[in-house]
């Protein structure tokens, strides 16, 4: 990378000439890997951090500096469980082939799964990541419904494939997608908003000669600023619902990072008991396809779709779909024991109680700070808005510069969003109420140093 190559994505990013200044077992370290990775890989931080070892919600440096996760959600139930790396230990040392072959563990693991569902949603299909999940749920769709046109919200974000990429505003724009992708603004306000895009939406796709084959949306809205279920949202999604079923097209729930118990237990939809760990029913959402991933396997490639048995059995006519690492015995040992933790530790009802404490705790840090505007999520899945204290527009330096504090502070977090402007919160869910305090102690000086 030189530096007149533009940097895509996050601002947070390492780039050459933040070279200056690090010292020189991090300079050599990252000559080494420019020398040998791709330079799509990135780094956070202006100066790079080496972890060497975790636990729980803390990592740690070779040197020994403990850092507070809040940012990683893949190792959902905390970093280097015992449980889990017992699981997958104890199962290497046994066997570890694909899923041609007779496995009572995967049938088990998927019964369990399975159970967590609406009875209609009862076959599981398992993939490595969840850019390859999403990319099965189009495939899946385009065939049922023999169209090819796909509704995402706005800043949509659902993967990295070269199909997924193509559906996912947040990456490069409205500009990056793929002709037979339309937008619609996510159900905010009264949501009628929505409706009338979709409407517009469903019409350019026909007239097009698209058709509709699907809507999918992030069923926390994450990438379009955490959405908070209420009686608006859900009429305004249910009228989409209808308005996409009866142009044809199916509904995809995405999971991928909301799912897991993130959400916590509270804000669930009308008597919908799958909200403890789903967040699709707390929108009163209805999928035809529901696809699963990241926090699966708290950090081996585990990731799935989970659908209806008649959409599977015609595409299984159709289509010969296997994964040689998918479904593993190591992989559903990790799985099967990363699902006993979330239930036996009880982290979606913790998720619910902290992140209630936590959210509060980042409203009162807004209250004293003009920076901070917009707390909002659910569980342990937040976000709160860096703004001008004049202007009250969106501030990406101000957002950078306290990913950047906090880091030095020894924090861990990111800056997101469409103006990257927001600080995005979705730490292991054993956060406990001292990390919470911890983490706003060091925010609030942040905020102080920045002035």
């Amino acid at each position: 990378m030189t530096d007149s190559e533009p940097v895509i994505g996050p601002a947070t990013y390492f780039r050459p000439e933040h070279r200056t200044g690090l010292d020189a077992r991090t300079l050599a370290l990252v000559d080494r890997r420019e020398a040998v990775l791709s330079p799509g890989y990135r780094l956070f931080y202006a100066h790079p951090v080496e972890f060497v070892r975790g636990s729980g919600t803390k990592l740690y440096t070779r040197d020994g500096d403990e850092y507070l996760d809040v940012y990683n959600n893949v190792p959902s139930v905390g970093h280097a469980h015992p449980r889990v790396t017992a699981a997958i230990a104890e199962q290497s040392a046994l066997l570890n082939t694909h899923t041609r072959y007779l496995h009572e563990g995967l049938v088990d693991y998927a019964e369990l799964l399975l159970a967590s569902f609406p009875a209609a949603l009862d076959t599981l299909t398992l993939v490595c990541t969840g850019s390859e999940a999403n990319d099965l749920a189009l495939r899946v769709a385009t065939g049922a419904t023999g169209h090819r046109g796909v509704i995402v919200t706005e800043n949509a974000y659902h993967g990295v494939t070269t199909e997924i990429a193509a559906i996912s505003p947040s990456l490069g724009g409205v500009g990056s997608l793929a002709e037979w992708v339309r937008t619609v603004r996510p159900p905010s306000g009264d949501g009628t908003a929505m409706v009338a895009d979709a409407r517009a939406a469903i019409a350019a796709l026909q007239a097009a000669g698209h058709g509709v084959a699907a809507l999918i949306v992030d069923t926390a809205f994450a990438s379009d600023g955490f959405i908070a279920p209420s009686a608006e949202t859900r009429a305004a999604l249910a009228a989409v619902q209808a308005l996409v079923r009866a142009a044809g097209g199916l509904v995809i729930a995405d999971e991928v990072q909301p799912g897991f118990g993130r959400l916590g237990t509270r804000g669930a939809g009308s008597g919908a008991a799958e909200a403890t760990l789903w967040g699709f029913p707390r929108h009163d959402l209805e999928p035809d396809l529901v696809t699963i991933g990241k926090p699966m396997a708290n950090g081996l490639p585990v990731a799935g779709l989970v659908a209806r048995r008649d959409l599977m059995r015609a595409f299984g006519e159709r289509v010969r779909y296997f994964n040689t690492f998918a479904g593993t015995p190591v992989s559903i040992a990790a799985a099967r024991a990363t699902w006993e933790v979330l239930h036996d530790e009880q982290l979606p009802e913790h998720a619910a109680d902290v992140g209630d404490e936590l959210r509060g705790m980042l409203a009162e840090l807004a209250g004293r700070h003009d920076r901070l505007r917009g707390v909002r999520g659910s569980g342990l899945y937040l976000g709160v808005d860096v703004v001008d204290p004049e202007s009250g527009d969106p501030d990406s330096p101000a957002a950078v510069a306290l990913v950047s504090g906090l880091r030095e502070r020894r924090i861990l977090i990111s800056a997101s969003g469409r103006d990257n402007a927001a600080l995005k919160l979705r730490p292991p869910l054993p956060f406990s109420r001292a990390d919470a305090e911890r983490f706003i102690t060091e925010l609030d000086g942040a905020l102080e140093d920045l002035g």
